[in-house]
């Protein structure tokens, strides 16, 4: 059985809980709490020594980082057709799933997270100034490149679109202008509507 170690909802591996659901793995969730800084025990630490989540015991081996887990996910559960086969399509979605990760997401943490890039309170206050820019440019680079149809590859649901439906939650939260992103909320209603998102938001009410 798949362990995957994850945060609250409002957390990215929200993204990686989706994947395994929409999979229909045979997989466990072990929570932590983040704010009563769990990932830094020393048991967690054996899993992740980067203290983040999301993590994914296989059994075989620790998968970290969304983009790695999810393509896991997909190509672990082929049946599932949460990846393109096509080596061009898949690499598009990877490409997608790593600017998520090494863009957007630093862009969001600068609001709460400011003390990872510096020891100076000023600085860390002033890291959250361009926070809603960040945002609403990244998601409207998205809303008018990225998405290639109703999902994020087109015609077809994949992991990449849990990952785009985990990051847009935080939009609001962010200061983002969502006024201008009607594709990018209707992707994310359209998402949330999902049997298998709506059993993976009812685990954590």
């Amino acid at each position: 059985m798949l362990n995957l170690f994850a945060g609250s909802v409002s957390t990215c591996s929200l993204a990686s809980h989706i994947a395994l659901e929409e999979a229909g793995a045979d997989y466990k969730v072990t929570r932590l709490d983040l704010a009563k800084g769990e990932q830094k025990t020393a048991e967690y630490l054996k899993v992740n020594p980067k203290a983040r989540v999301p993590a994914l015991d296989t059994g075989k081996g620790i998968i970290t980082e969304n983009p790695a887990i999810l393509y896991f996910i997909a190509q672990t559960h082929p049946r599932a057709n949460l990846a393109p086969r096509d080596p061009v399509a898949l690499a598009q979605m990877q490409a997608f799933n790593s600017f998520l990760c090494s863009t957007v997401h630093p862009a969001h943490a600068h609001k709460l997270r400011g003390a990872r890039w510096s020891d100076d309170p000023a600085v860390i206050e002033a890291l959250k100034i361009k926070v809603p820019r960040n945002m609403t440019d990244y998601f409207l680079l998205i809303e008018q490149d990225y998405l290639q149809g109703p999902w994020v590859m087109g015609e077809y649901f994949s992991v990449a679109d849990a990952y785009l439906f985990t990051i847009a939650n935080w939009l609001e939260g962010d200061g983002a202008d969502v006024s201008q992103l009607p594709r990018v909320l209707d992707h994310r209603a359209r998402v949330a509507e999902r049997p298998a998102v709506q059993r993976v938001l009812a685990t954590y009410q």
